[in-house]
């Protein structure tokens, strides 16, 4: 219904903003991460997804499409609703949640409040096969049955990274930024010195 709305942040609350459009103020709720970007009495452009569940209606306003395209995408996940889908984008960029899914990683989201591990498997699950064939930017994954694919040992990766102590979502974004390894051995490798220059 409403692709975009742009005008003046007329009030900025914990959850939520108020946009001035053609004299029209506008009820968006937003992400933390959307929140911190808007700038009371100046001029934003808010990407848009309406909500409607049982005859209650709600406007969502996001920063960017690519915040919005992962909203939508988390929406599709059973027993996951906008609330939950915009407290996971409170804590994690759509990047990260990529991250997580790709290298199947659960305890990246153990900082969202109100998602509980069997969620955040659930999400993995359910999204992990059409975010894994963007990332290869959709293309099929043609895998040597001699070695295992780079999920797998991404996964495996991510699970010795948290076992040495680094928390899952920074053990995600180091693993998920190495595009090439022949071994887990060497995937931790080249994600402990992505982790150490910074």
């Amino acid at each position: 219904m409403y692709a975009y709305i742009k005008g003046t942040v007329d009030d900025l609350f914990a959850d939520r903003a108020i946009v001035e459009a053609a004299g029209v103020g506008y009820e968006l709720f937003c992400s933390s991460m959307t929140l911190k970007a808007l700038v009371k009495g100046e001029t934003a452009k808010l990407y848009t997804h309406l909500h409607l569940a049982e005859g209650v209606q709600a406007l969502y306003g996001f920063i960017d499409p690519e915040e919005r395209d992962m909203f939508r995408k988390l929406l599709n996940v059973s027993r996951i609703g906008p609330k939950l889908a915009i407290s996971v984008l409170s804590t994690l960029t759509p990047s990260d949640v990529r991250a997580a899914i790709v290298t199947d990683n659960p305890a990246a989201f153990d900082r969202v409040s109100g998602m509980g591990r069997k969620t955040a498997q659930r999400v993995i699950l359910e999204l992990g096969e059409s975010i894994r064939q963007e990332s290869v930017g959709m293309a099929p994954v043609k895998e040597d049955s001699a070695k295992p694919s780079l999920p797998t040992l991404q996964s495996e990766a991510v699970a010795a990274l948290t076992s040495l102590g680094y928390d899952g979502l920074t053990a995600s974004r180091a693993v998920a930024k190495i595009k090439e390894a022949d071994t887990v051995e060497e995937l931790i490798t080249k994600a402990l010195k992505s982790m150490a220059k910074g």
